[in-house]
């Protein structure tokens, strides 16, 4: 395992050093990247305080208040008392302050587009999951609001990664498992089986939360492949939900059972299976993945 805050510092000055905040002038506006997120916040709230702006930046007091001085010796903000508490103070743009907040914000549009203009198509969709999957292990943001997709073309890529690194993480299997991931996959494209097979993408803001692959075994049997949970989305339900859904299509595709392949360690997916009514059938040992492991078939009549 990598040493993980060696890891966080080497992206963090990797990051910083490419949208340019270190000179302290950023996109070549006159401005720091504090005063930058201080204009950002003004122009979403038209009237807010220093003491909400300070919360929600983690500014300190006299740090911010120094901006704030020189932001209104600029005429960028006015300051208008609280008629139903005078020791509150109202901060908002004045039309030079939006005019420079207009200013910034197309700047920083060009910016990011310029950052990923000669990506691939595919490279620019992994890229902005990956950042949704930051942003939402570190702020801890509720996942509940997640949707159930179809599969889609940049899909099997990440799916067949994110298995992959999940199980050297957690579990310390080797790249095998990723390789046979990925073959699943291809398999399951090139098959473009819809009637009798299907997938679903679990997503909360363009970030992949989960997924589950069912495919046709034989003409009475469907097998659940691939069932994935990402780790800040565990606990929610999901991979209970992603179970169920293989459950509902199957009965209405006309399958008699589910079958599944996992191993004895899998403690939290085995417990699903047994909620939705799977019966373990067969257990065999075998050596897979860089591990030593106790197979199990699992089946569902339906």
């Amino acid at each position: 395992m990598p040493d993980a805050a060696a890891a966080i510092r080497r992206f963090n000055r990797f990051y910083t050093r490419e949208i340019g905040v270190l000179d302290g002038n950023l996109l070549q506006s006159g401005f720091s990247l504090a005063e930058a997120r201080i204009i950002y916040e003004l122009a979403q709230q038209p009237e807010t305080s220093a003491t909400e702006i300070g919360e929600k930046l983690n500014l300190d007091r006299g740090y911010l208040s120094r901006m704030l001085q020189a932001f209104q010796r600029k005429r960028l903000i006015s300051r208008k008392t609280d008629p139903t508490d005078k020791r509150r103070t109202h901060l908002s743009l004045t039309e030079k302050g939006r005019a420079t907040f207009r200013q910034l914000d197309r700047r920083s549009s060009e910016a990011a587009k310029g950052m990923i203009a000669s990506l691939p198509p595919g490279t620019v969709n992994t890229l902005l999951a990956a950042m949704d999957t930051i942003q939402g292990i570190l702020a801890k943001t509720d996942a509940t609001d997640y949707i159930l997709r179809r599969d889609r073309v940049g899909d099997l890529g990440i799916v067949a990664s994110r298995q992959g690194l999940i199980y050297e993480q957690e579990y310390g299997w080797d790249k095998t498992y990723e390789a046979l991931a990925a073959k699943i996959l291809s398999e399951f494209v090139n098959r473009n089986d819809a009637g009798n097979e299907r997938a679903w993408i679990a997503e909360s803001h363009g970030a992949i939360l989960g997924s589950v692959y069912l495919m046709k075994e034989d003409a009475d049997t469907a097998r659940l492949r691939l069932l994935h949970v990402e780790p800040q989305a565990r606990g929610l339900g999901l991979g209970k939900k992603l179970v169920s859904e293989c459950t509902s299509f199957a009965r209405e595709a006309g399958y008699k059972r589910i079958v599944l392949w996992t191993q004895s360690s899998l403690t939290a997916a085995r417990k699903l299976y047994v909620e939705e009514g799977y019966k373990l059938i067969k257990q065999e040992p075998h050596h897979s993945f860089g591990k030593d492991h106790v197979g199990e078939t699992w089946e569902l009549v339906l």
